[in-house]
């Protein structure tokens, strides 16, 4: 073993590349991105030839991991939580059809969304989806969790989760790692097609044998390395917890000496990281003390189902006050609900995560950005109209709802722009404008662009292409010079389909094509096209050595 300061991303991408990995397939997504970049710059997993290039979205990564299980080899899936909500049709389905080679879905989900527009929490998924679900509590865990799920992909012949969160994703931790490699699999041939073709007869069969696994994941849960229960008694102790991932960490931070209560007893203590929900473990627990403290990270998801099987009062947590509804848990806030003994519901005890003595510094457009000068030749357009409306989507240039451009009127999805739009024209209203970054048009816009095309809807899209992935750090671009072109199969008409470059001193020109598409009754799209300043300075730095 040798030991390497990692991120806890970084650990995963080691952990597989370590396990026997084959490809790797996502699209960049905070706080999930630098996975796929850690195994991009190795160069073992570059020496084996392991696939690693960007997905249009995560869809397709995840269909495309499925294909290489299905020729019984290993592969990662990437992505953050909102992105499940794109994969989510073969997401689900995968455990359905099962795996051939190791199938292992890492999602990164962001509580108190820091650079997301929910916090959901993917362990729903997994239980949805009837799958095994695994959650790291350190980054050393993450490191070993990799070869363990990838093996046990494989003996269950289901795909598996592992859920972590942005805490444990962009935290540092000293890792030991193996020597040596796990040879990757070899191809093979025994995928059977009845599983894999879900026609209802198939389907329907295979939901049987899925469904009786989940006794068997169950009591492999309950033997779990991962899941244990510490300190458990046979006469009760006044508090138990139950603590999940990341916040595992803050309750072992909140005692000077471990497990010890204000009496000097034993605290009993079940840390669970891997799912289904070990119900034997849980049941031993309640049974050691009066009252259970469930500490975990996200959403109530472990405390909805210990009070769907044990209806008592006595089990505390978010839901009850004890720690934060929203936002991250912090050591301090669960220190304050460790506190057993006092008021439950003490003021002291709501202790809000998301407070910070730190002042707050709002993002901003980088100057030099080429957004910048779409928002204020638009702006100067749409001051000459009543009632404007102007769709956005998910990219930087989202921050042109920020002052001093007040720009945008939605943003909700990966994608939403354009069929908000179309929708908004749909009901009378004009203009209606759609603003879409490069990469995120062709994650999720060019279905929406065709809708619109379909029926000619009056809309005016702009695509603000800055070359690069850039909110994510600079990765490539699906659709990196093909723009026009998928404009034009997808129909929209040549005279309405603009290149400009968005400088300060062309904005009369672009002033002039907005102004002039937006009163075409008709889909129009312009593209302003300038590099991103943070990609540009790199590029210029790599120019000079």
């Amino acid at each position: 073993m040798k030991k390497q300061l990692l991120l806890g991303d970084e650990a995963i991408a080691q952990g597989a590349i370590y396990a026997g990995l084959s490809g790797v397939y996502a699209y960049p997504g905070t706080p999930s991105t630098e996975i796929t970049e850690y195994i991009q710059s190795s160069p073992l997993a570059r020496q084996r030839g392991v696939h690693s290039r960007w997905c249009t979205n995560e869809k397709t990564a995840m269909e495309a991991a499925l294909g290489m299980s299905f020729m019984g080899k290993r592969a990662l899936v990437c992505m953050k939580h909102v992105g499940l909500n794109v994969c989510a049709d073969p997401f689900v389905n995968s455990g359905m059809t099962g795996v051939g080679g190791g199938l292992v879905v890492v999602v990164a989900d962001d509580p108190s969304m820091h650079s997301s527009q929910d916090e959901q929490d993917s362990r729903f998924y997994g239980k949805f989806a009837m799958i095994p679900t695994f959650e790291p509590s350190s980054q050393q865990e993450a490191y070993d969790m990799m070869e363990a799920a990838f093996d046990y992909s494989e003996q269950q012949q289901l795909p598996v989760l592992m859920r972590v969160t942005t805490r444990m994703a962009h935290s540092r931790a000293v890792v030991q790692v193996k020597e040596q490699a796990r040879p990757e699999n070899q191809m093979n041939y025994d995928a059977v097609a009845s599983n894999w073709v879900l026609l209802p007869a198939n389907a329907r069969r295979r939901n049987d044998k899925v469904t009786a696994q989940q006794t068997q994941l169950e009591e492999d849960a309950v033997r779990s390395c991962y899941n244990q229960l510490i300190h458990a008694h046979i006469q009760k102790t006044p508090l138990g917890i139950i603590a999940s991932g990341i916040a595992y960490n803050y309750v072992m931070e909140s005692f000077d000496d471990l497990y010890q209560g204000k009496g000097g007893e034993e605290i009993p203590l079940l840390k669970i990281s891997q799912y289904p929900l070990p119900r034997k473990l849980v049941r031993e627990l309640m049974e050691s003390c009066e009252k259970v403290l469930i500490v975990e990270e996200g959403q109530p998801f472990i405390e909805e189902q210990v009070r769907g099987v044990f209806n008592t009062p006595h089990i505390l947590g978010r839901l009850t006050g004890e720690l934060p509804r929203t936002g991250e848990l912090t050591p301090d806030c669960v220190a304050a609900a460790l506190k057993h003994g006092e008021a439950a519901n003490s003021e002291e005890n709501r202790i809000n995560a998301s407070q910070s003595v730190v002042v707050s510094r709002p993002p901003a457009l980088c100057k030099g950005c080429g957004h910048r000068d779409v928002y204020t030749a638009l702006n100067e357009v749409l001051g000459e109209f009543d009632n404007p409306r102007v769709f956005g989507d998910i990219g930087c240039y989202t921050l042109g709802f920020l002052p001093p451009y007040h720009a945008i009127h939605s943003c909700v999805d990966m994608g939403a722009s354009i069929t908000m739009a179309k929708g908004a024209a749909d009901a009378g209203q004009w203009p209606a404008v759609a603003v879409i970054g490069d990469s995120t048009f062709t994650h999720s816009g060019m279905t929406g662009l065709l809708d619109a095309v379909n029926e000619n809807a009056d809309i005016t899209v702009i695509i603000s292409d800055n070359l690069t992935t850039a909110m994510t750090g600079g990765q490539d671009s699906a659709g990196f010079s093909k723009y026009e072109a998928i404009c034009r199969g997808l129909g929209v008409p040549e005279e309405h389909l603009h290149v400009v470059v968005p400088l300060s001193k062309n904005m009369p020109e672009i002033t002039r094509i907005i102004r002039e598409e937006i009163n075409y009754h008709g889909v129009s799209v312009i593209i302003p096209r300038r590099e991103c300043i943070q990609t540009a300075k790199r590029h210029a730095k790599e120019k000079l050595k």
